[in-house]
């Protein structure tokens, strides 16, 4: 990584729609070469993808949420098999795996507290491999928009 790539990396976050043409233009650097960076790195695996992000309140999921489970046993079958269940879970927008206490993160994005409600004690808690769940309900959400090499 240089700092061509660096500067790419930097714009293509804050803009993945941004055309090659207007981030050459910008880096004063030939359309080609912008083309040929990006590339690389897609290709070496810096660039995974592209995505466009929304607005949860306007999908009716106005309630955001961090679910704290813990399984047991903690085998790699209960851990997949858990991991399976909750990535097909519509309410479920991040899964984070984890060691230490808890082995799940769940970030859930519901309409309501009685739909928050509903999740835990309809769905999670009725799963066997559940030893402990605790809700955090999310006031604010701040994400970095560029994300740069240390």
């Amino acid at each position: 990584m240089d700092e061509l790539d660096s500067a790419l990396l930097r714009l293509l976050q804050l803009d993945g729609r941004r055309t090659n043409r207007d981030m050459a233009q910008e880096l004063g650097i030939a359309p080609s070469t912008c083309l040929e960076r990006i590339r690389s790195l897609r290709e070496r695996g810096v660039l995974l993808g592209y995505h466009a992000e929304v607005d949860l309140a306007s999908l009716g999921r106005g309630l955001q949420a961090i679910i704290a489970v813990r399984i047991r046993p903690p085998t790699r079958a209960v851990i997949e098999q858990f991991q399976a269940f909750v990535t097909r879970m519509p309410e479920v927008i991040e899964i984070f795996t984890l060691t230490g206490t808890d082995d799940f993160l769940l970030h859930v994005a519901v309409r309501d507290t009685d739909h928050l409600h509903s999740v835990v004690l309809d769905k999670l808690t009725e799963r066997k491999e559940l030893a402990d769940v605790r809700t955090s309900v999310v006031y604010g959400h701040l994400r970095k928009n560029v994300v740069e090499p240390i």
